[in-house]
């Protein structure tokens, strides 16, 4: 799962309003959002919108604010504009861009030049999103932690034209250009590694400084595409391709989270950003992450300021807490347990007064509920907020914890958020009977680069109406609440009996002991699987796994129990916090 930061119940003083579009051509005609045909829904004629107008709206009323602010590093919106607009030049100079419109392509199809970035957190990032959608070259997300075979196929699969790259990336670069003669523009930012330039190679600050910001002779379109690939914890990494405006409306701060209302003009979003006191989030995971993104693209147009761990390679938790402190920082974004837990305790030794926040963000992976009780006691008046969505459907679900309401599992369903039944063949009422498929409707995205086969899979049509399934399993209770059961590849199907990892990741990490754990199945001639914890242990904590599986047995049935625990110093995970289970996998083989 991958999550979306939202804001469903602060007061209004301390969120930013979750309403808005992105303004971006004209007034395109749409199907009916009960066609098939469309991956956007709207009734009639409706605006429109692209990121960049959505930024750029913004950015015309609040010119002087913080948008950025990294360690010693303050970026305006306004400077932000003008760096974004010279990045943009360059690119356009080198000849990238658009050259098939939508209209002519298939939903897994390509008509512009992709950019991969290829670097931490910075300005940079943010600059180069931006000004590559400037351009109508579409950026993807490139895992940093990839080695080279896994950073070959990424790049040959997107068949980039370009790459943003920052310097300590360089040697893994030069090793797998040979394989990628289509890859002909490589911009290298400048950092502690000091690594000369690659051959061909430009340096980032000197494009900029040479490069005039002038208008381009291009209109980004509301067609012009977002690409978001996919992890690969549980397969290949996927391109999905989002058109501008259903990501914007889907994931960006196009719309409200929970009645589905949008903004219907540039005026709208100039007025939100003006009214923002200046909220400042703080983006905790890598930018490589969709969630973290999107977080960042919807702070761009509500007037938020952006602040970004300085220390970008590792998580630095006393950095994090005391730049907290420093900004007062109002909203923290974790993905999970992993990110959370080094940060609350740099919260709980008390050396930086963090009582500025009023909310803490997750979203991505599973953030316990004994966690959330510890940040809920270490920051009097916190809420903490769940987000859930994936790549493929931008964000769809929430729920908020507070003091004496703690809990994890069931969320609010978003306005255009559906199940569907497990032969595909219905969209389920509340309180139906069983389990069904999390599905999403309306602003969805175009399909997966390149697959017209997995495209036809995940998109199906249902009674005229094009949903996505991302592979989700759930159910929706009589009272309209959800209970988000998991993956459904991650299902471990033991004597008959279907069993999601992630409930049974919940009872055994609330275990003192246990600092990260992820669960998988494993094949058993008895029970065709059987369910295996792959577990970390606090540093200098011990604990058997008997008294682990007892512990879990107080929440869990029986048969859902692990059969075995494996003990590793460190769970593997994405820089981002999200659980690597083909890595788990690979622990608990051989280890009957």
């Amino acid at each position: 799962m991958s999550p979306h930061l939202r804001w469903p119940s602060l007061p209004r003083a301390t969120r930013p309003p979750i309403t808005g579009r992105d303004p971006g051509c004209a007034i395109a005609p749409q199907t009916n959002e009960e066609s098939p045909l469309s991956p956007t829904s709207a009734t009639g004629t409706e605006p429109q919108f692209t990121l960049v107008s959505a930024v750029d709206t913004a950015a015309a009323v609040i010119p002087d604010r913080d948008l950025i602010v990294q360690g010693e590093r303050r970026h305006t919106y306004a400077q932000v504009a003008d760096r974004s607009r010279r990045l943009a030049a360059y690119l356009h100079a080198q000849g990238l861009g658009c050259s098939t419109e939508r209209p002519d392509l298939a939903n897994h199809e390509v008509g512009q030049d992709l950019l991969g970035i290829y670097a931490y957190n910075g300005p940079e990032f943010v600059e180069s999103m931006i000004g590559a959608f400037r351009a109508r070259v579409a950026p993807f997300n490139v895992n940093y932690r990839y080695v080279e075979n896994e950073l070959q196929y990424l790049l040959a699969d997107s068949g980039a034209t370009a790459v943003v790259y920052h310097a300590a990336f360089a040697p893994m670069l030069a090793e797998v250009l040979p394989d990628l003669p289509g890859l002909r523009v490589l911009i290298q930012i400048a950092d502690s590694s000091d690594n000369d330039l690659l051959d061909g190679a430009v340096d980032y600050e000197t494009v900029l400084a040479a490069t005039e910001p002038e208008p381009l002779p291009v209109e980004p379109s509301p067609d012009d595409l977002y690409v978001l690939y996919t992890g690969g914890t549980t397969g290949m990494p996927k391109g999905v391709l989002w058109r501008q405006h259903d990501i914007y409306m889907g994931a960006c701060g196009g719309r409200d989270a929970s009645s589905g209302a949008t903004i219907a003009s540039h005026d709208e979003i100039a007025e939100r950003a003006r009214a923002n006191p200046g909220m400042k989030l703080m983006v905790i995971p890598p930018l490589i992450h969709g969630a973290a993104q999107w977080a960042v693209l919807t702070a761009m147009t509500t007037g938020q300021t952006i602040v970004l761990p300085s220390v970008t390679d590792r998580i630095d938790a006393d950095e994090i807490v005391h730049t907290i402190e420093r900004e007062k920082v109002s909203v923290a974004m974790v993905v999970g347990d992993a990110l959370a837990r080094p940060v609350l305790a740099a919260v709980e030794s008390g050396g930086a007064d963090v009582s500025s926040m009023v909310a803490l963000a997750n979203g991505g992976a599973v953030l316990s509920p004994a966690v959330k009780e510890r940040w809920i006691a270490a920051v009097p008046g916190l809420a903490v907020l769940d987000g859930v969505g994936s790549s493929e459907t931008g964000a769809q679900m929430h729920h908020v914890s507070a003091a004496g309401f703690v809990s994890t599992g069931k969320f609010s369903a978003g306005a255009d958020t559906r199940f569907v039944a497990e032969d595909l063949g219905s969209v389920l009422e509340p309180g139906h009977d069983g389990i069904g498929w999390l599905a999403q409707r309306r602003f969805t995205p175009l399909g997966y680069k390149g697959d017209a086969e997995k495209t036809a899979a995940t998109f199906p049509v249902i009674d005229g109406v094009r949903y996505v399934l991302p592979g989700d399993r759930a159910r929706l209770l009589a009272d309209g609440s959800v209970e988000l059961l998991g993956r459904d590849s991650m299902t471990i199907n033991s004597g008959g009996e279907k069993i999601f990892a992630e409930e049974v990741e919940i009872a055994i990490s609330s275990h003192p002991a246990v600092a990260d754990v992820l669960v998988v199945g494993r094949p058993s001639e008895r029970w065709g699987q059987e369910v295996v914890a792959v577990v970390e242990l606090v540093e200098g904590a011990t604990t058997e796994a008997d008294e682990l599986i007892a512990h879990a047995g107080q929440s869990l049935a029986r048969y859902k129990l692990p059969k075995a625990v494996v003990y590793r110093p460190e769970i593997m995970r994405s820089p981002a916090g999200k659980a690597d289970y083909r890595w788990a996998r690979e622990q608990v083989t051989g280890q009957a």
